[in-house]
């Protein structure tokens, strides 16, 4: 009987379907909106990791519907020891990455996107890599807004923008920009 019992945890836990550490393996649907007040958050997405990577780049797009500028302070996921906004820059041939010091102001009716090379989510003390088609957990916390829980999509390595279900759309240039975050 424990044998058998043992073989159903054991089946449980290789289940796709199983998530942890804030990863859900099943993935999660792609196209997805989450709205929270008038901030309206979508193209949500991560790109995957390779074994034993410490940090890795998330981005979205932030739409403020309102009347007065909403500010975007801090983000937490559990599969991530933290979550940072950071900015990216390049400076005499130099990509230069910071953090966003008091968070990231969306004025009334402003588009803002987190994407590659500019604006993005630095997470870092991740305890798995992040698999392509899987999903990751998100609340994203607004000053006037206030909690949004976001999926974002795994894309493959070289992601660019979010994932589609139609394929990847590989970034150019991939290369030098992973190899400058190193050490960051």
């Amino acid at each position: 009987m424990r044998l058998a019992a043992a073989g159903l945890v054991v089946l449980f836990l290789s289940s796709p379907a199983f998530a942890h550490k804030g990863v859900q393996h099943e993935g999660c649907p792609t196209g997805q909106s989450f709205n929270s007040g008038l901030v309206t958050v979508s193209g949500a997405f991560l790109r995957a990791t390779p074994p034993g990577a410490q940090s890795a780049g998330a981005y979205l797009t932030l739409v403020n519907t309102g009347n007065e500028t909403d500010t975007l302070l801090a983000v937490t996921s559990e599969a991530a020891a933290s979550v940072a906004i950071h900015s990216m820059s390049v400076e005499d041939d130099v990509m230069k990455m910071a953090p966003v010091e008091g968070g990231l102001s969306v004025l009334p009716g402003e588009t803002v996107k987190l994407e590659p090379a500019g604006y993005h989510l630095m997470l870092t003390g991740m305890e798995q890599p992040f698999v392509e088609g899987q999903c990751v957990e998100m609340i994203l916390k607004f000053d006037k807004a206030g909690p949004v829980a976001v999926q974002f999509n795994i894309g493959s390595l070289t992601q660019r923008e979010a994932p589609t279900g139609e394929g990847a759309a590989p970034m150019d240039g991939i290369e030098h920009e992973m190899s400058s975050m190193e050490g960051m």
